[in-house]
């Protein structure tokens, strides 16, 4: 997986964690979901780098 793809899925994942929490915390549903969905972008980017890992060895 090429580093700055690593860290921009984990970045991702963080962000939307946090923004999760927070939604929470607040009562904020469309915070809430958009946490969520920053966390499934982050897991997607980092389901297709080690895909593209695996074809490369």
């Amino acid at each position: 997986m090429s580093g700055t793809e690593k860290t921009k899925a984990t970045a991702e994942q963080a962000k939307g964690k946090t923004k999760e929490a927070l939604g929470r915390m607040t009562g904020n549903e469309r915070m809430t979901a958009e946490g969520h969905a920053d966390q499934a972008k982050g897991d997607a980017r980092q389901a297709k780098e080690k895909t593209k890992d695996a074809f490369r060895h």
